[in-house]
């Protein structure tokens, strides 16, 4: 497989070499985008033959849609975490939220770009069992945004709307992110935090 700048998403599955090819699927796609990589580009990448990738994945299709799988798991694994640790008042969940939300990003930039690209090319029943896994993990700020909406901690007069927003503002730091940029990955996280909160109407941590 080609070495890569970004660090591994696919740790193992269980299944012999699976991890390796769900990670070279990973590079071709963000390099190529799924219609320009072809199979036999994902088993060089993954250091195989193109038989052994077709007797894991049958199409180009369930590799991505297992990729992507993959990707917004350890996503929602992510935040959760952080929310569970934030307690239980909704602006330190909020900003623990954003902040794991961000370091996602940032750790898995390829990642996220492919799932923001080229899940469009997802069909059916794979299309749908993912935009439900997805609609899960955002709901989980959704759901935040909302408590502090209730019990007055967000101002926001606008709260549903407010979460999409602050949603949207993390995605896009995978098309414009560098590593080499004037930020550090925690800088960047602490500072879309205040963003958000500044969006809900919430005091600001000093």
């Amino acid at each position: 497989m080609n070495d890569r700048s970004h660090p591994v998403l696919i740790v193992g599955t269980g299944r012999g070499n699976e991890a390796a090819i769900l990670n070279a699927a990973l590079d071709a796609f963000g390099a190529e985008g799924f219609n320009g990589a072809s199979m036999r580009d994902v088993a060089k990448r993954a250091g195989t033959s193109l038989s052994n990738l077709y007797n894991y994945f049958p199409s180009k299709s369930d590799l991505l849609a297992e990729v992507l799988r993959h990707a917004n798991d350890e996503l929602s694994a992510r935040v959760r975490r952080a929310v569970a640790d934030a307690g239980d008042d909704a602006a330190p969940r909020l900003r623990e939220a954003v902040r794991a939300y961000v370091g996602f990003v940032v750790d898995h930039q390829l990642a996220m770009t492919v799932s923001t690209n080229e899940v469009r090319y997802l069909r059916g029943e794979s299309r749908e069992r993912l935009t439900a896994a997805r609609d899960a993990t955002q709901s989980l700020v959704a759901e935040i945004v909302a408590d502090g909406a209730a019990d007055g901690t967000f101002a926001t007069p606008h709260p549903a709307d407010a979460a999409r927003a602050i949603l949207s503002m993390v995605g896009a730091i995978a098309a414009w992110y560098r590593p080499d940029g004037r930020l550090s990955r925690g800088q960047l996280a602490e500072q879309h935090a205040r963003y958000a909160l500044a969006l809900l109407e919430a005091p600001l941590p000093h």
